[in-house]
């Protein structure tokens, strides 16, 4: 079963495994198999749920909502997020200004079939929406009982101590920020980290499989396996790119021994690298298939000596991303519409 792990400076606490449905439910997954996944990571413990409005524009909330229903709501933690344009994409449809937050808290409990969330994450910083009125919209969705914590997605240091600043002011806290956090994407250690430690808040890690390269399926200088996310050109194919070269492939087959070392998939390896750090709180995993949930939960748990996480710095070597601008750089500079 899975490990549970508080959510920032919260009582809330989570599955350490947090099931995402994001390029998958709605998109790539059928909607009976997706019912299955999500069976599957209910049966392996999984308590925890996230989803947001944009992925597959609103089917992925609906498919979960429909999912869970028949579930004890007080026994689950459904997160959702806010931002990215949904809907016919109207000047309004996106952002986080008050009318797009209101909006779209109200569809997204619709669709997922409850009166609130437990988590509700701005899942972009908006350059074009004063930072006081989205924190005073999170604000009112708090007491309003429709979300019970708020937290973010892909935001820098500077803009998670302004929002928890603001947030500290209007009587509620941020508690959560989501990146994408792996092997070989380590862009939030030198300043998103510390930043989040300073304000009680905790990492919920996006892609810890690296869209599934760190599974070692993808070898250097083969075509990528059909019906693999590499191949998908509905959005998962775009992802992956930037470890798609030979270097990359390369070094990720170094991690082999060390897996078997620890008698783990190279995936199970993946997920619970990113568990030893102790800011985060949740590694998301998503599935195509209801038995990847099941492998994917053996990751909960395991603790990787000190030795052998010495190990996979020098097997990964130079290809592991550390720049902390990358956040900046992959976040919009003006609206999406």
């Amino acid at each position: 079963m899975v490990n549970y792990r508080y959510l920032g400076n919260s009582g809330l606490k989570i599955t350490e495994i947090t099931y995402g449905n994001w390029l998958t439910h709605g998109s790539q997954v059928e909607n009976d198999i997706a019912t299955q996944c999500v069976r599957a990571a209910l049966d392996a413990g999984i308590s925890t749920f996230d989803t947001a409005d944009v992925y597959a524009n609103t089917k992925a909330e609906q498919v979960l909502g429909d999912a869970l229903k028949g579930e004890r709501r007080e026994s689950l933690e459904i997160f959702t997020k806010v931002y990215w344009p949904t809907g016919p994409g109207g000047p309004n449809d996106t952002g986080l200004s008050r009318k797009h937050i209101m909006e779209s808290i109200n569809g997204s409990l619709t669709r997922l079939g409850t009166d609130y969330v437990d988590l509700y994450q701005a899942h972009r910083y908006d350059t074009e929406t004063p930072l006081e009125e989205t924190m005073q919209a999170f604000a009112d969705l708090v007491r309003q009982g429709k979300a019970l914590y708020i937290g973010v997605s892909e935001w820098t240091a500077d803009q998670i101590r302004a929002g928890a600043a603001l947030a500290k002011d209007l009587g509620f806290q941020l508690i959560s920020s989501q990146p994408q956090y792996s092997m070989l994407w380590r862009v939030i250690e030198d300043e998103v980290i510390p930043a989040s430690r300073e304000n009680g808040i905790s990492q919920i890690v996006w892609s810890p499989i690296a869209q599934g390269v760190l599974t070692g399926k993808y070898v250097p200088g083969q075509a990528p396996p059909e019906g693999s996310r590499a191949t998908d050109e509905k959005g998962g194919a775009k992802m992956i790119s930037r470890f798609m070269n030979d270097d990359v492939l390369a070094a990720v087959q170094n991690l082999k021994p060390i897996a078997d070392e620890l008698d783990l998939t190279m995936a199970q390896l993946a997920v619970a690298w990113v568990l030893q750090n102790d800011n985060v709180a949740a590694a998301l995993v998503g599935a195509s298939r209801p038995e990847q949930v099941a492998e994917n939960v053996k990751a909960s748990g395991v603790e990787i000596p000190a030795e052998l996480m010495t190990k996979i710095d020098e097997a990964l070597g130079g290809v592991v991303e550390r720049d902390p601008g990358k956040t900046a750089e992959n976040s919009p500079q003006t609206r999406v519409a």
